[in-house]
């Protein structure tokens, strides 16, 4: 590696990296939120919400890894375009093509990560996450027992409680009822403590201090027992297990996908498969051609120091994800070939990124934003023109 190509790879690291960083913390911080008020409304622990937000982060980055790359390898350009370093370069004999090295070695090192998070670890990582959501909802994960609330073990127990001390370990003010099949009693306890026993389907809950009033069919009065200890065994509500991986195409792996798609007999099954396969592999197919787009775009015409060639790059890099996602919906419907419904606009999408290219490298005084560039100016202007302070300090100075 010459002392040019580390030096480009350094220029690109930093944007590079930062960009994939911040995207990430976003995308977290965005979803932190909801998980946390749903954990809450649940009542399960907290400390699942960084276990569902690990098993999301694979997708956050299959998300975050392209803008990255285009955005490290736009900026690194557009600093050398800044610094005149690119007319040095240029002038010297080295062709937007040779600088293009260390941009694809990037590119191809983040598409294997990428493929290698997209096609096997995100799956995976959904699949985990629906199971802690399923589990969540259906209590598995040991809901909470929230003060001054009724909580339900099953059909047949209800629990309240006043007062919690010592992290959950003494509970004080403490009402029991259970009713089962005209048998019921009611307790009610100073204190208490949950102890575990033997049987994973059963606790003991350790009353002090109270008073059970017995009720059965058979009984003409109901039997008032006082204690000082008594022992309430509480069955655990069986929870129905979780599906098997699979039941959305979001968790088949690339494999899993291919196959699916050649020899499932279900024709729905079939065409959900091959859109997700072609999808996944469009998405990182995409990545070779951002430093091309990246160049194309980074690069701004002379005299010129507008950041609209990063909003174009940004823009057209998620309305071509959008088109992406539209057109495996139309695959997965059945109603065109998910080949051509997602590689007709690659194809579409890399003949304009080519054209760009072309302009830049190949092209004399080639520009191929120019016009918009100025477009842009134009309209920069007349909306600062008549801004409100922009007006002020004309009147004064007139």
């Amino acid at each position: 590696m010459t002392s040019l190509d580390r030096y480009m790879a350094r220029l690109i690291a930093l944007p590079l990296f930062s960009t994939l960083t911040i995207a990430a913390m976003l995308l977290v911080l965005d979803r932190i939120r909801r998980l946390f008020d749903f954990v809450a409304t649940e009542g399960g622990p907290i400390s699942v919400v960084w276990r569902m937000l690990a098993n999301l982060l694979p997708e956050y980055l299959g998300l975050g890894i392209p803008i990255g790359l285009l955005l490290g390898i736009l900026l690194a350009f557009r600093r050398l375009a800044a610094n005149s370093e690119l007319d040095v370069l240029r002038a010297v004999g080295v062709s937007y093509t040779r600088m293009l090295r260390v941009p694809f070695m990037y590119a191809l090192i983040l598409a294997a990560l990428n493929i290698a998070i997209v096609g096997f670890v995100q799956p995976k990582a959904r699949y985990y996450y629906e199971q802690l959501r399923f589990e969540l909802r259906t209590g598995a994960l040991g809901a909470s027992i929230k003060v001054g609330e009724f909580t339900h073990f099953g059909d047949r127990m209800t629990l309240r409680i006043e007062q919690s001390h010592d992290k959950g370990r003494k509970l004080d003010g403490i009402f029991v009822y259970y009713n089962d099949k005209g048998t019921s009693y009611s307790v009610t306890a100073q204190s208490g403590q949950f102890l575990a026993t033997d049987d994973p389907n059963t606790i003991i809950f350790r009353l002090t201090k109270g008073t059970l009033v017995h009720k059965a069919p058979n009984f003409t009065v109901p039997r008032v027992l006082s204690f000082t200890s008594h022992d309430l065994p509480i069955p655990l509500p069986r929870y129905e297990n979780f599906r098997q991986r699979g039941g959305r195409n979001l968790e088949f792996t690339l494999p899993e996908l291919a196959k699916l798609g050649h020899a499932s007999h279900d024709e729905g099954q079939r065409d959900s498969s091959r859109s997700e396969f072609h999808f996944r592999l469009v998405e990182v197919a995409t990545m070779f051609l951002l430093p091309l787009l990246a160049i194309a775009l980074g690069v701004p015409p002379k005299r010129s120091n507008s950041g609209f060639g990063v909003f174009l790059a940004i823009v057209m890099i998620v309305a071509y994800h959008k088109v992406n996602e539209y057109a495996a919906s139309i695959g997965e419907l059945g109603r065109i070939d998910p080949l051509i419904a997602l590689w007709v606009p690659f194809c579409i999408f890399a003949g304009i990124i080519l054209w760009m290219y072309y302009q830049i490298a190949y092209v004399p005084g080639g520009q191929p934003i120019g016009a918009l560039e100025r477009g842009f100016g134009k309209i920069a202007k007349l909306v600062t023109r008549y801004l409100p302070g922009r007006g002020r300090k004309k009147e004064s100075a007139a």
